[in-house]
């Protein structure tokens, strides 16, 4: 049985609720590998081998160390491969039919690539501070990075349709490089001869943070919810 861990909501950072509610160190009892954020949405979290690296705004990657540090809002699994892959050509538009012949559609799974990508587009996201705006408005502000002929790794998740508001339905993928100085959210990329895995989830663990008073409280708008979130995150199906 191998499930995929999620703590808190993307609705939630729809609606501003940007708060770490869940320390590093706890949530990495859930898993070994995984993406996320940070408090006030700063930056982009890569889990690798065990390793937390945070890609910041301004392009620098850091590795955290201090797992104190708190995430409102990060998905985690340990990785424990289903089958594994190896694509001769693949892109962001392509992943989805490349992966066809494992009927996806209705189920929760992650993928570990790496290789050398010809082209790599990715974003960040800037920390914010209180009040916090809604995501769709940090992604309006995003700091957006590009690179060529850069080797490292893609990790990520595809969620069923039906899930969109706890999380983006399609994939959600981050990169990270073999030198651990080039990383994001992924919006674009192109590769040859990738190789990884695929791993398909039994469960999916949802967990909130029911003892903070302000998500207790707060009222989620529920209007364009999926279409808003698919805009914040540039996702591909």
């Amino acid at each position: 049985m191998t499930k995929l861990y999620e703590h808190g909501t993307l609705a939630m950072l729809m609606d501003g609720m940007m708060d770490g509610t869940m320390t590093l160190a706890d949530l990495m009892t859930h898993g070994d590998t995984g993406i996320g954020t940070l408090t006030g949405t700063n930056g982009e979290l890569t889990i690798l081998d065990g390793e937390v690296y945070h890609a910041k705004s301004d392009g620098e990657v850091v590795h955290i160390t201090d797992l104190t540090v708190a995430t409102p809002f990060s998905s985690v699994h340990f990785n424990e491969p289903t089958v594994m892959l190896a694509f001769d050509v693949v892109d962001a538009q392509s992943l989805t039919a490349h992966l066809g012949d494992h009927d996806l559609a209705n189920v929760f799974s992650g993928i570990k690539l790496h290789g050398t990508f010809q082209h790599i587009h990715v974003r960040v996201a800037k920390e914010q501070s209180q009040p916090y705006p809604s995501l769709l408005d940090v992604a309006e502000g995003q700091a957006e990075f590009q690179a060529r002929d850069i080797t490292g790794t893609l990790i990520g998740y595809y969620a069923p349709e039906i899930f969109a508001g706890p999380t983006t339905a399609g994939w959600h993928i981050h990169f990270i490089s073999d030198d651990k100085q080039f990383a994001g959210h992924v919006l674009d990329f192109s590769a040859s001869q990738l190789k990884g895995s695929l791993q398909i989830f039994d469960d999916f663990v949802q967990h909130l943070p029911v003892d903070n008073q302000s998500f207790r409280k707060m009222k989620q708008n529920m209007n364009g919810l999926k279409e808003n979130i698919a805009k914040s995150e540039g996702g591909h199906h």
